[in-house]
């Protein structure tokens, strides 16, 4: 109980500097966004119409939709979500900042924008919008969730093109990269983790480099190829993002031929890593 209280406290203070990104930053520099946010920009620059009404009502419309594809409680935590953002969409909606610096508001536009979604989504919320329509298309059309997000808002953002003008557009695709790299740090961390899973002839002597040069451990699984049904050891190492390069050399060094496969991992427990006691 004191772990979603605490949760729901936190996404209350991502939708609060989510609504002081677009009220402080974006709006007054007539920026564009991405998702159902840049829409209820766009509305705003066409007919003024209230971006905190417009994005709860755009919002709940996709979760009536789109809610089968959310587990229970990330449907609740992304209706609290909404509400509070709308909520403070309205309540920012005259907050202003004195600075003329086009550039500098662009900057901190996707800072702010970044570490708002970034606290939402970290705690196993989600702002709705564009991350159901990401949902669907996985489910439909097999694109993976990231290139759904990507899809959708830059389909928002470039329409913005023909109201903010080119100069506004770059601005906004440089506000856009920027909030997805402080989101992509606060939800992963300083220091992210790379699960590594290798196929090699010469298992053995690159598990003993990874051991003795990296000080990491080494976990092999039995497995075989499905053409030739020859039986094979397959290695399966988490390492710091920072260890990658030093672990390719390694391999290339054993074996030219064999086969990596690098994957992201958001939270790594036990030892060598965070304790679980901790968490």
């Amino acid at each position: 109980m004191k772990k979603r209280l605490i949760d729901i406290l936190i996404i209350i203070i991502g939708a609060f500097i989510f609504a002081l990104a677009v009220n402080l930053f974006v709006i007054p520099n007539e920026f564009g966004e991405g998702g159902v946010t840049g829409t209820t920009i766009i509305l705003y620059y066409l007919f003024e119409w209230s971006p905190g009404l417009m994005n709860f009502i755009l919002n709940v419309l996709l979760l009536i939709v789109g809610y089968k594809f959310l587990d229970k409680t990330t449907t609740i935590y992304t209706i609290i979500a909404v509400a509070f953002n709308s909520l403070f969409l309205h309540l920012t909606e005259d907050w202003r900042i004195a600075s003329n610096e086009i550039f500098v508001n662009a900057i901190f536009g996707g800072v702010f924008a970044g570490v708002g979604i970034g606290l939402i989504i970290r705690v196993g919320g989600t702002t709705a919008g564009s991350t159901i329509l990401a949902r669907i298309t996985h489910k439909y059309l097999g694109w993976s969730i990231s290139y759904g997000l990507l899809f959708f808002d830059l389909i928002v953002a470039f329409s913005s093109y023909f109201i903010i003008g080119v100069e506004k557009l770059l601005l906004t695709i440089i506000m856009l990269y920027i909030g997805t790299k402080v989101m992509e740090f606060i939800i992963e961390g300083v220091n992210p983790k790379k699960a590594v899973t290798i196929i090699s002839k010469e298992p053995d002597l690159i598990a003993q480099q990874v051991n003795s040069l990296m000080d990491r451990g080494v976990t092999v699984f039995s497995g075989h190829g499905y053409y030739t049904k020859d039986q094979k050891d397959i290695l399966y190492i988490v390492i710091s993002k920072q260890e990658v390069v030093k672990l390719k050399k390694i391999v290339k060094e054993v074996d030219m031929n064999a086969f990596i496969a690098i994957h992201d991992v958001r939270d790594v427990f036990g030892e060598g890593f965070i304790e679980l006691s901790k968490t």
